[in-house]
């Protein structure tokens, strides 16, 4: 085992799996599971402990070996759909007619995370003109049964000295609190006290949980500081969760996504998580997975979330039955009835099988060994040899599953293979409106390839995308995708600002932060990557940073040679290969274009990390871009009917992508590229990628 590990444990509604990977190279070195501890008294940090201690073990490590620790969590999800919730207080700041109108705007009414969970605020009032007074006020909500205070002032974004203040006496009285301007940036008091209500309404939970891993991970004396996956798929340390444990709150599906982005290196498509009960989708762009406000309750949020749809249809639904034919698919799946899969059974079981459907009408048959047997997508799949062989969900030759399917089509008057073939065309019509939904709410280009992952994810893939007419392929180590997703996750943090007609000095003071903020959620400083938006129309500048932590650092994958960059990039153009003409080189990419002047830029691992239509690319000196830059922005800018569109631009900095694209001005997009160059040799090759938007 080598000396330099990432480990990543992904906590599952049945297993809490852990892998380890190797620091350097990225490679997969081992996995295991251990049960998921709900019903402890420790919750499910048991669990990850347990999985912590398994895996030093199994895998002869030294605690000093660990240079990453992560895990996704399901507690902040659990604690909604449970009611694990303390009881809230908002006590609001303010005077005169603003202080009226934020008392109204933190009013929020009650919310309903999952059906008869109810969470309904106390709230309070503190007028700005009677600081004297906090203490009694923060009494008489304690009084009332608040367990958790959210402080909210209408203007802290700009000015939070007065939340923070209330928000740290709270602490010292009633033990948990958070201030708005923690969970968002943005202007509209409404939404952010509402996300704050659930950020502190979990915050007893989430604590207890982060301080209970984090102090296992000490005795155990690993040096590397423990990091907990966000629900827009990256990670943020121990400290930084305990300030704002609403980020984790969708981090579940967050983990496979990360999987997808780098451990498989899917630069652009639609990514399948399939498990035993539902399957995630998501879209990728550009190597980036795309995001949009949480919703909870029907109630928008300001937790930035991966846009993931999930769908009750998996490896192991099960297929109902009406009239003799296969109608559905789920939303219970074998695992929660209680049934096995046919496919995994021995063959001989099912010689004297008879058909034995469900009381609720789900299709199953009962062996000769007296037990009854789901017949699932993945038995329909093995049955018809459509699941690739070396994959999860492979059942042997199948043998199996033809019996199972031969029992039940014989008892419905059916062909087995029209039966099997009926299960598989369900889960088809379920996944169809999804994937096309992704596509046209992303643009992607196409052909669109589906990449699977999951231990179902055999099962369905294969034959669903071929269905609809899409390539596929299976993700590498598929069925652990989601720990190596946490365990190769890089720290990300986001900065929203709301700013009338923004300088470029605003734009760069807005990135600052952004890093900032990474930074302090567990970031080396030294390798921090800033991608910054501007919304003219909605006044809004938005900067998003990653990075690697300082021990942990970045996986470094494999290099791909010459010929294997350009079959890539002629693969994402549609092209053939002597067609593409090299216009840019940097020190980690190589832009190819073609003469219909559509443009790819391929890393130095063969991964397509951006395609572009109308494109022009030129690799200049570090030293010459922001004067070079403005000429170029400048004369591919385009002007119509309604205002002027300036190009999409995106640098090439490093191994890096820092996109400067949606910026409302020349001097936003220089001021930007002036950053993200400032500290490279002057003589250093930076690429620049122009690609003209419609006025």
């Amino acid at each position: 085992m080598p000396h330099r590990v990432r480990i990543g444990i992904d906590v599952g509604g049945t297993f809490t799996d852990v892998v380890a990977v190797d620091a350097a190279s990225g490679v997969l070195l081992g996995s295991l599971k251990v049960a998921t501890t709900h019903r402890a008294s420790e919750g499910v940090a048991l669990g990850i402990v347990e999985a912590l201690e398994r895996a030093l073990h199994a895998w002869h490590l030294a605690p000093s070996d660990v240079v990453f620790l992560a895990h996704s969590t399901t507690q902040a999800t659990n604690a909604l759909l449970e009611g694990d919730l303390a009881r809230v207080g908002v006590l609001t700041v303010g005077s005169g007619v603003e202080g009226f109108l934020a008392r109204m705007a933190a009013r929020v009414p009650p919310l309903y995370p999952a059906a008869g969970i109810e969470l309904r605020p106390l709230h309070g009032w503190l007028s700005a003109r009677h600081p004297e007074r906090l203490d009694a006020a923060l009494d008489a909500l304690r009084a009332a049964g608040a367990e958790a205070i959210v402080a909210a002032d209408a203007f802290s974004v700009d000015h939070p000295a007065r939340e923070a203040h209330i928000a740290a006496v709270a602490r010292r009285c009633v033990g948990f609190a958070t201030a708005t301007h923690d969970v968002s940036t943005l202007y509209g008091l409404r939404v952010r006290t509402r996300t704050a209500v659930v950020n502190a309404a979990m915050l007893p939970t989430m604590v207890r949980t982060a301080r209970m891993t984090g102090e296992a991970a000490r005795r155990a004396g690993i040096p590397a500081p423990l990091m907990i996956m966000r629900s827009d798929g990256g990670v943020m340390d121990a400290q930084e969760m305990e300030r704002r444990p609403v980020a984790t709150m969708l981090s579940g599906p967050a983990a496979g996504v990360a999987g997808a982005l780098f451990h498989e290196r899917l630069s652009e498509g639609i990514f399948v998580e399939v498990g035993g009960t539902s399957a995630d989708c998501s879209a990728v762009v550009d190597g980036r997975p795309q995001t949009r406000a949480a919703t909870l309750g029907g109630a928008r949020t300001s937790v930035e979330a991966l846009d993931v749809r999930t769908l009750a249809v998996a490896g192991g639904s099960l297929a109902r039955l009406r009239d003799g034919a296969i109608v559905d698919l789920g939303p219970r799946s074998a695992h929660i009835a209680g049934l096995r899969y046919a496919c995994f059974a021995a063959p001989g079981i099912f010689a004297a099988a008879v058909f034995a459907p469900t009381d609720d009408g789900f299709l199953a048959v009962r062996g000769g060994d007296g037990e009854r047997y789901a017949l699932t997508p993945t038995c329909a799949a093995n049955a018809l040899d459509h699941v690739p062989a070396g994959a999860f969900a492979r059942a042997g030759d199948g043998e199996a599953a033809r019996a199972a399917f031969a029992c039940a089509a014989h008892a419905l008057g059916s062909e087995a293979e029209s039966l099997a073939r009926a299960i598989l065309d369900r889960a088809a019509e379920r996944l169809a409106p999804v994937f096309a939904a992704l596509i046209r709410a992303y643009a992607l280009a196409s052909p669109v390839t589906i990449v699977g992952g999951g231990g179902g994810a055999g099962a369905l893939i294969p034959y669903v995308a071929q269905r609809l007419g899409h390539p596929w392929r299976l993700a590498r180590n598929a069925e652990v995708i989601s720990p190596i997703g946490v365990a190769l996750a890089l720290v990300r943090d986001v900065v929203e600002r709301t700013i009338v007609d923004p300088t470029p000095d605003d734009v760069v003071r807005v990135r600052a932060e952004a890093e900032a903020a990474a930074v302090r959620s567990g970031a080396d400083p030294a390798g921090v990557q800033v991608a910054v938006e501007v919304d003219a129309r909605r006044n809004r500048v938005r900067a998003v940073a990653t990075g690697a932590t300082a021990l942990g650092g970045t996986a470094v994958p494999r290099v791909a040679d010459e010929a294997a960059r350009r079959a890539e990039a002629a693969r994402a153009l549609n092209a053939a290969p002597e067609d593409l003409r090299e216009a840019a080189r940097t020190r980690a990419f190589v832009v190819y274009v073609t003469e219909a002047r559509r443009a790819a830029a391929v890393d130095h691992a063969g991964v397509v990390r951006l395609r572009r239509s109308d494109a022009w690319a030129r690799a200049l000196p570090a030293g010459e871009v922001a004067a070079q830059l403005t000429h170029a922005l400048e004369r591919w800018t385009i002007f119509g009917d309604v205002g002027r569109a300036l190009p999409r631009c995106t640098l090439l900095v490093g191994g890096r992508v820092a996109d400067v694209a949606d910026v409302s001005s020349v001097a936003q997009a220089v001021a930007l590229a002036r950053e993200e160059v400032r500290t490279m040799p002057s003589e250093e090759p930076v690429g620049i990628v122009l690609s003209r938007q419609r006025a």
